[in-house]
């Protein structure tokens, strides 16, 4: 972040900046978490495709699920990037609960990581793991609470949604343009004409959710995910970085959760696909196979992250499940 940045957002919150330090950020924008003169801080992300429409998703989002409050949006700081300040959410980002079991609290004893007084009835690692899956999960799906008149992506602030074809149809297309723009390192050629034939022949089985038109945030991940262990629970205290939300079925974001499953300790997978199902809006119609419909709805964003640049570790562990889908099927 530039001096000259910092100094604008300090301008436009009428108080100075102190101290900025980087943190983890999404994909096309870069955060900051900025200290303030007085005491708080507040987190400023600059960069991203159209800051002014996150917000208007965010603030919908506000009233289903945790997210931070947006404080301002700047359309250009300094003369470049626009920026949207962020109210600071303390937590832990889910990332690094799963991948360090220390942090995962034990029996009735006040562990080391975030929480004080445990549930004796969770003994085990793995118990609170499901735990902390279910409570995730029921938070992923309540994103789904908010709802559009059609599926597709926002076009403004306002967020009007415009028709557009439905995604059983795109897919097909969709996959068999974007695989000449892999990378030749990533997915050779056989592969690529694999995975396009793969979302071809799976693409017909969206039609049954081609209407679904709710809130899907689109990019959920545990890095996007900040938690907490209360006293009384696991709990989430935000979910992260908007800026690919649309209209939609709310599975996809299901799917995304689960995309690098295999890395997630014991319990944890178990406790989200228990917690998702069973706090997927009341009103939307029940479907058995939600779990593999929301694979073939995330076809579309593995299809996407394999073209980003070589030595992207993302989009190489993206290429590592195409040609395990490739191999093997599409999961359930």
């Amino acid at each position: 972040m530039r001096v000259e940045e910092t100094k604008a957002i300090a301008a436009a919150l009428g108080v100075e900046v102190v101290a900025a330090r980087t943190l983890a950020g999404g994909f096309s924008h870069e955060t900051s978490l900025l200290e303030l003169a007085g005491g708080g801080a507040v987190v400023a992300r600059l960069g991203g495709p159209d800051p002014v429409v996150e917000a208007a998703v965010m603030e919908l989002g506000r009233r289903h699920v945790p997210v931070p409050e947006v404080l301002l949006v700047l359309p250009s700081v300094a003369g470049g990037r626009p920026a949207m300040v962020l109210e600071h959410v303390a937590g832990t980002p889910l990332d690094i609960v799963l991948s360090d079991p220390e942090i995962v609290p034990v029996g009735s004893a006040p562990g080391p990581g975030p929480g004080a007084a445990l549930d004796p009835g969770l003994a085990t690692a793995a118990d609170e793991l499901r735990a902390l899956g279910v409570e995730v999960g029921r938070v992923v799906a309540r994103i789904g609470v908010a709802r559009f008149d059609r599926p597709g992506f926002f076009g403004g602030p306002d967020l009007a949604v415009a028709a557009g074809p439905p995604w059983s149809e795109q897919l097909p297309a969709f996959a068999e343009s974007r695989m000449s723009k892999v990378p030749p390192s990533r997915l050779d050629p056989a592969v690529r004409a694999a995975w396009a034939q793969l979302c071809a022949a799976h693409a017909p089985a969206l039609a049954g959710v081609d209407e679904r038109a709710r809130l899907v945030h689109a990019d959920i991940n545990p890095k996007n995910l900040l938690v907490t262990r209360a006293a009384d629970g696991w709990r989430v205290d935000a979910v992260l970085d908007w800026e690919f939300a649309y209209a939609g079925c709310p599975y996809g974001d299901a799917a995304n959760m689960l995309r690098f499953g295999a890395d997630y300790p014991a319990g944890f997978t178990e406790g989200f696909r228990a917690g998702f199902a069973a706090h997927l809006p009341s009103d939307l119609p029940p479907d058995d196979d939600w779990a593999h419909l929301g694979r073939v709805l995330d076809m579309f964003a593995l299809t996407d992250l394999v073209t980003r640049p070589a030595g992207h570790p993302v989009a190489d562990r993206a290429a590592e499940e195409i040609r395990r889908w490739v191999a093997a099927g599409v999961p359930r």
